[in-house]
C-alpha cells in the first residue's frame, strides 16, 4: 500500500499540544466571562442552506458549498448546503425560527468554527474559531447594552493577559448626520461609510481619492469629512464629546441624526465607566465606521497597542433589525465577535502568549516495578480524586527515561516508588523544577500533593 505524504492544508491551522493548551485556556476565559454576564450558549449547525447564507449579501466566493464525491445514476452530487462563514447569519435564522420559544431580551453566546474560502495569509485562515455575543430585543434594546459590551471585552482581554488594548468606540448615526450636514448625498451614505472604514488600512490620500473619484463627492466635502474623522485622534474621550456637543450648540451641525448620535455616544461612555472600564482602555474614535451595511448606532473595534499590525481583534456594534430576511418582526440588537484563532495564533507567533507544558496533567506517576502496577494505578486514581490532573506512565522504560519524558512534557511533580518504598509504606515525590525529592507516607501522598500543586 503506497504511503500518502502528509502535507499541511493551507489556511487550516493545526497546533502542537502546548499551543493548543494555550488556545483552550483563552477559549475558557472567553466562555467563562460571557457566562458571568448572563449570556447563554447556543450552537447552530456548521451547515446551512445556501439561500440562508447569501440572504444578507454574503460573498459567494468565500462560501464553501457542500457536495458528495460521487452520485448514482440520475442523481446530482451537488447539494443545497454550505458551511457557515460567520455566526451572525445563523443567529438571524435561529432567532427568527425560535422567537416564540425564546425569552427577550435574548442574550446568547456562540463559540464555533466558521469556514471562509479566502486566500490564506498571515492572520487569515480558511477555518477559524469565532466567539460571538449578542443581545437581541423584541422591538427595542436598552442603550445600556451598548455600554455593557465593552465591559465584557475589557474583562476578557484583561484576564487573557495580552498586553494593553484599547476599545475604540463611535456611533454610525452620528457619522451619517455629519455626512448630511456637509452635503453628502443621501444615496451615497453607505458608499461613504465603506470608503472611510478603510482609512486606517489605506491612508487618507487613498480614501480621499475614493470619495472624489468613486463616490463622487467634491474635494471640499471630502476634506471636511476627513478632517472630522481625524479630529478625535490622540484626544481624551471627554474632549471629543465636548467638541461634538459644541458643533450642535453652535449650529455648525444641526440635524436629528447627529444630535441623537452624540447623545447616544455620551450615554454609552458614561455607562462604560460605571461598569468599571478604565479610561485608558477605551477612546472615542470618529474614524471607526464598520463598513457592513446593517450597523446603525454604536460601533466598536479593539486593538492591541503594542501590536497594531494585528488589526481589530474584536469588533461589532448595534443593528436595528437582525432578522429582516427571515421575519417581518423587528429584532434589533447589539453584539461583538472575537476571531479567536486569528488572535491567539498571531499572539503566539509574536511571543505575547507563550506556550507552557505540553500536558494538562501536573503529576506523572512513574512505574519502576511491573509487579506493583496496580499500586501505581491506585495512586493515580487517588490523586485524580483529589482534583489533581495525573498521568500514570504505562509503558516499559527505565526510570531515567520516564523522568526525561516528564521534564519534556512539563509535569511539575513525579511520584516515584519501587519495592523498597512500598515495603516501607512510602513514596517519593520529586519536584521536577528544583530536582528536590521528599519521602511521604503512602496514605498521605494525595493530600500532600494537593497542597503542593497550589503553591
Amino acid at each position: 500500500m503506497p504511503i500518502v505524504t502528509p502535507k499541511p492544508m493551507s489556511g487550516f491551522p493545526e497546533l502542537l499540544p502546548e499551543q493548543q493548551l494555550v488556545f483552550n485556556r483563552c477559549l475558557d476565559i472567553v466562555r467563562r466571562t460571557f457566562e458571568r454576564y448572563g449570556f447563554a450558549p447556543i450552537e447552530t449547525p456548521a451547515v446551512e442552506r445556501k439561500d440562508v447564507l447569501t440572504s444578507k449579501g454574503g460573498n459567494e466566493k468565500e462560501i464553501y458549498a457542500l457536495s458528495r464525491l460521487s452520485a448514482g445514476p440520475g442523481e446530482s452530487a451537488e447539494t443545497e448546503f454550505a458551511l457557515h462563514f460567520d455566526l451572525t447569519v445563523p443567529l438571524a435564522r435561529y432567532v427568527a425560527q425560535h422567537k416564540d420559544k425564546l425569552t427577550f431580551p435574548f442574550r446568547r453566546y456562540q463559540i464555533q468554527k466558521v469556514w471562509r474560502g479566502e486566500r490564506p495569509q498571515s492572520g487569515r485562515y480558511r477555518e477559524l474559531y469565532q466567539c460571538d455575543i449578542d443581545v437581541i430585543g423584541r422591538g427595542s434594546v436598552s442603550l445600556m447594552t451598548d455600554a455593557e459590551i465593552p465591559s465584557v471585552i475589557y474583562h476578557v482581554f484583561r484576564e487573557m493577559g495580552i498586553g494593553r488594548f484599547v476599545v475604540r468606540i463611535n456611533n454610525r448615526r452620528l457619522l451619517q448626520g455629519f455626512f448630511d450636514a456637509v452635503g453628502a448625498p443621501a444615496e451615497s451614505k453607505i458608499e461613504v461609510l465603506r470608503a472611510v472604514d478603510a482609512l486606517e488600512k489605506i491612508g487618507r490620500d487613498a480614501v480621499a481619492h475614493a470619495l472624489v473619484n468613486k463616490v463622487g463627492l467634491s474635494e471640499a466635502t471630502t476634506g471636511r469629512i476627513l478632517d472630522f474623522l481625524d479630529s478625535s485622534q490622540g484626544r481624551p474621550a471627554d474632549d471629543v464629546l465636548r467638541t461634538l456637543q459644541s458643533h450642535i450648540e453652535s449650529g455648525q451641525v444641526n440635524n436629528e441624526d447627529f444630535s441623537r448620535g452624540v447623545h447616544e455616544l455620551k450615554t454609552v461612555v458614561e455607562g462604560m465607566r460605571s461598569l468599571g472600564v478604565p479610561n485608558d482602555c477605551f477612546e472615542v474614535d470618529l474614524s471607526i465606521a464598520r463598513g457592513l451595511d446593517y450597523y446603525t448606532g454604536t460601533v466598536y473595534e479593539t486593538r492591541l497597542v503594542a501590536h497594531p499590525d494585528l488589526g481589530s481583534i474584536c469588533s461589532g456594534g448595534r443593528y436595528d433589525d437582525l432578522a429582516s430576511y427571515f421575519t417581518h418582526e423587528k429584532l434589533p440588537g447589539v453584539g461583538i465577535s472575537i476571531g479567536l484563532s486569528r488572535l491567539v495564533l498571531r499572539l503566539l507567533d509574536a511571543g505575547v502568549l507563550k506556550p507552557g507544558p505540553a500536558t494538562p496533567a501536573l503529576v506523572l506517576v512513574t512505574t519502576m516495578d511491573p509487579a506493583h502496577m496496580q499500586d501505581y494505578l491506585r495512586i493515580g486514581a487517588e490523586l485524580r480524586a483529589h482534583g489533581i490532573a495525573t498521568e500514570v506512565y504505562l509503558e516499559k522504560a527505565r526510570l531515567g527515561d520516564q523522568l526525561k519524558y516528564a521534564s519534556r512534557k512539563g509535569f511539575r511533580f513525579a511520584v516515584i516508588a519501587g519495592e523498597t518504598e512500598f515495603t516501607a509504606g512510602q513514596v517519593k515525590v520529586k519536584n521536577l523544577a528544583t530536582a528536590r525529592e521528599q519521602a511521604l507516607p503512602r496514605d498521605e501522598v494525595a493530600a500532600a500533593l494537593a497542597e503542593m500543586v497550589q503553591t
